[in-house]
């Protein structure tokens, strides 16, 4: 998934101003307890780090974004 894909659909389940709140402030323990930002700036694939946002937001992420 391209790093601009990952941020559209973010935005899409979350709106813009919550989606940058959740990738700078959320601990995913599915990413090691970083947050998206972190996982970004380290390298992890954005294919992965999606999976944790859907992990943990199963509710708020539309099906159709999975």
């Amino acid at each position: 998934m391209r790093l601009t894909d990952f941020w559209e659909r973010l935005e899409q389940a979350f709106g813009s101003v919550y989606a940058r709140s959740i990738a700078a402030d959320h601990a995913f323990s599915a990413l090691g307890g970083r947050t998206i930002d972190q996982a970004i700036a380290q390298g992890v694939e954005t294919a992965t780090i999606w999976r944790a946002v859907v992990a943990a937001y199963p509710d708020r992420v539309p099906s159709k974004l999975h």
